[in-house]
């Protein structure tokens, strides 16, 4: 168990403005974010935080790492043409956290949870020369290509159909979406915020909560691009939606319809695909939607053999949990748009009909 997370003192600067569960949020409070490491507040502290607990929200080919790791271990890319550093993971994660406190300054807010892939190994120049099995590990330098994180706000939460959803933040970096043999130019990063379901750690995205590239320059268009995406978030309408799904169902052959057509759609052709809704699950996702129909200790269909939205839409952001991590923020918002097309589906809309007819 860690302990909860304190961000920069700089990132408390103006937390009492701006609530998005205010009619009248306050002006906001001109801030300046640095990126610096994070240092136990030295002065009072303004947001009451949470412990975080171990919660998978992503379980593919990943290893759970804290942010300790990342700012003490690990080296900084760098743009290689003009040696310009590149915002770090820890940064990113640091000035999301900032961006969450401003927003939310009464509320409890967890440590991340972080979650990294597909490491990167260099050598200091003084052992460029040493073979392999003479390298000692302070010769050895790492960072990672792909980094998650998700941190909850517990004291923000709602109930669907029995399930606790805690609103949630994160982000996601790549580093193989940047050019990093060029010149300093801008970064990408994918940032959202909605709600996680407590029952099975899946994350609920919505349009409106997720940006699946904000192009920034430095950690302040980041801090107040994802500021931004705050208050444009409308968490009860994203509520009312995913509550909603419980009062559609499909029957057991629109349902075997859904995943023979969600396994045709990746090989129809180009022009034809192109005149349907996107829909970007694989083979292996789709597979693992039709085991847990069946299997899965929450959300199968259970003694009868309909199957309401909600419980599809799990299955779904369930089998998400096995995506990289550069495409798991686009298929959690590809789960939703799917499942709320198929919604519309049954009260007569034709844009998604093809899935289940």
């Amino acid at each position: 168990m860690y302990p909860a997370f304190q961000p920069n003192p700089e990132f408390a600067v103006g937390l009492n403005s701006d609530s998005p569960f205010l009619d009248n949020p306050a002006t906001e409070v001109a801030t300046t974010v640095e990126e610096q490491p994070a240092q136990p507040a030295t002065t009072g502290v303004v947001v009451p935080l949470g412990v975080r607990h171990n919660r998978h929200f992503i379980e593919a080919n990943t290893k759970p790492v804290d942010i300790a790791h990342l700012r003490e271990d690990c080296v900084v890319p760098v743009f290689s043409k003009d040696n310009e550093v590149t915002i770090s993971h820890q940064s990113f994660i640091e000035t999301v956290l900032g961006a969450a406190h401003r927003m939310f300054p009464q509320e409890v807010i967890d440590a991340p949870d972080i979650v990294v892939s597909h490491i990167i190994k260099g050598r200091i120049p003084e052992a460029i020369h040493k073979p392999v099995n003479q390298l000692l590990e302070t010769d050895k330098t790492i960072y990672y290509e792909r980094m998650a994180f998700c941190f909850e706000i517990p004291t923000i939460y709602e109930d669907v159909a029995g399930n606790r959803l805690n609103l949630s933040i994160g982000g996601v970096r790549a580093y193989n979406h940047e050019n990093l043999y060029s010149k300093k130019t801008v970064e990408k990063f994918k940032v959202f915020i909605g709600f996680k379901n407590l029952v099975c750690c899946n994350l609920c995205v919505s349009t409106d909560g997720f940006k699946s590239e904000l192009r920034v320059m430095g950690v302040q268009d980041l801090f107040d691009a994802t500021l931004r995406l705050f208050r444009e978030y409308d968490a009860e309408r994203h509520v009312k939606r995913m509550a909603a799904m419980q009062e559609r169902h499909l029957t057991e052959h629109q349902f075997a319809q859904l995943i023979g057509k969600t396994r045709l759609y990746q090989y129809l052709p180009t022009a034809e695909r192109k005149a349907l809704p996107a829909m970007e699950f694989t083979d292996c996702h789709i597979n693992a939607v039709a085991k847990a129909y069946y299997a899965d200790e929450n959300f199968s269909r259970g003694d009868n053999p309909e199957i309401d939205l909600w419980r599809v839409y799990n299955l779904f952001t369930g089998a998400n949990k096995s995506s990289y991590i550069d495409t798991f923020l686009d298929r959690s918002l590809n789960a939703t748009e799917l499942i709320t097309g198929i919604g519309r589906v049954i009260e007569g809309d034709a844009e998604y009909r093809w899935f289940v007819e």
